[in-house]
């Protein structure tokens, strides 16, 4: 049992442990069973597993860049909603998700100040990435993480599945050139994911022009 099904269990026992919570922990099991319930099915990549994967990453990169607690909780909450707008529709998902942020963080705890620096890190995710601070270069590496790791190719196709749906590509060919392209112009922007992600996205880059040229 993982430790979010542990709180759901626990929550169910006793609903008042909700009220006892602190503030992170509430809004994490708010916002995860809003998305459980309210992302389409059809989002084979930007789903409930890809936030969660988002949420490791910044951790992991929010610890190494030497990030204090107090500003790690409002990073890791950005994570949470940075996709709730798929809930709303895939266009203009970075807004409607601030949207959504501005709707429930108030009754979550969180004061103005704090929603704008979370939605100030919700935006800088938009593509082409456009990060104006730590934070927002954190979220932006993590959210992409994956580019760096050796899942790519798997994580990749859950993308094309999902992008796909449109009818984007017209085969895996010009899937590829689209990745070539994507990669190409892709960077990380904190020390701590260049140091752990760039060389291996670049083999993948390497591999996926191989392909093309053959």
């Amino acid at each position: 049992m993982n430790q979010i099904e542990y709180i759901r269990r626990e929550l169910r026992r006793n609903p008042q442990r909700y009220q006892q919570m602190d503030r992170y922990t509430r809004t994490k099991q708010f916002i995860l069973d809003k998305l459980e319930k309210g992302l389409p099915q059809n989002l084979y990549y930007h789903s409930y597993n890809h936030v969660l994967d988002v949420l490791e990453a910044a951790d992991r990169l929010g610890e190494k860049e030497g990030i204090p607690e107090t500003e790690l909780e409002l990073l890791r909450v950005a994570v949470l909603f940075h996709d709730s707008g798929y809930i709303i529709s895939s266009k203009e998902h970075e807004s409607l998700s601030c949207q959504i942020a501005k709707e429930d963080l108030p009754s979550l705890g969180y004061e103005e100040k704090e929603i704008e620096c979370i939605c100030s890190m919700i935006m800088a995710t938009r593509y082409p990435q456009q990060p104006s601070n730590k934070l927002e270069e954190i979220i932006c590496d993590a959210d992409l993480d994956y580019l760096g790791r050796d899942d790519f190719f798997k994580i990749g196709s859950q993308l094309y599945r999902e992008l796909n749906v449109y009818g984007l590509f017209a085969d895996e060919n010009d899937w590829n050139k689209f990745q070539e392209s994507f990669l190409s112009k892709h960077h990380y922007f904190t020390k701590s994911a260049k140091e752990m992600r760039e060389n291996k996205k670049n083999l993948h880059l390497k591999k996926i022009r191989e392909s093309l040229n053959k």
